[in-house]
């Protein structure tokens, strides 16, 4: 082989080399890209709970995975229905008993997932499994639940357990894949 071609093939592969390495950098600025508009403010909190951004996404990544292997099921017409009156009967409680309607959302939020078919895990688990489906959310998810454990310690007030209330709402909202504002008109 002369010189010429010995040159040629070392600039092809050093071509292909660069190419390579551009193709890769470019998946990887796509894939994380494609994490933060998924997850949202979730990503951030992720990212800085793991350290850093390698990390973070594995963690992301491992979450859309396990939850494709996941049945989750839209609520029908009546389980909505259902759901929603009895949020409804729940949050008009709050006022006299605000600690007790605080303990109901909470059970109502588990059972409205248990119903689209979330595993009822641990309560770690099942924010990371909402997190997938529902980024924008969970953060209240697991604001309403610290709450609901300091009422249980006692350490709780009521401006706290009304708090608890809103994030619940939050997330029972999305969970329904309505706003319950608007309950009664899409159920008639």
């Amino acid at each position: 082989m002369d010189q010429r071609t010995m040159l040629y093939i070392v600039v092809a592969i050093v071509a292909l080399a660069a190419i390579a390495i551009i193709a890769w950098l470019y998946w990887r600025q796509r894939r994380s890209k494609l994490l933060r508009e998924r997850f949202g403010p979730e990503y951030h909190r992720v990212v800085q709970q793991q350290g850093g951004q390698k990390k973070a996404e594995a963690v992301l990544e491992f979450r859309a995975k396990r939850r494709e292997s996941l049945q989750i099921l839209p609520l029908d017409r009546a389980q909505r229905g259902a759901f929603a009156d009895r949020w409804t009967a729940i949050q008009s409680r709050f006022v006299d008993d605000p600690s007790g309607a605080v303990t109901d959302a909470d059970l109502l939020i588990n059972e409205v997932m248990d119903a689209r078919g979330y595993p009822m895990s641990d309560f770690d688990q099942r924010a990371a499994d909402i997190s997938v489906d529902h980024p924008a959310v969970v953060d209240n998810y697991r604001l309403a639940h610290n709450i609901a454990l300091r009422r249980k310690r006692g350490e709780a007030e009521t401006e706290d357990l009304r708090k608890a209330m809103v994030h619940y709402r939050a997330l029972f909202e999305d969970l329904l894949e309505y706003p319950a504002v608007n309950q009664k008109e899409k159920l008639a």
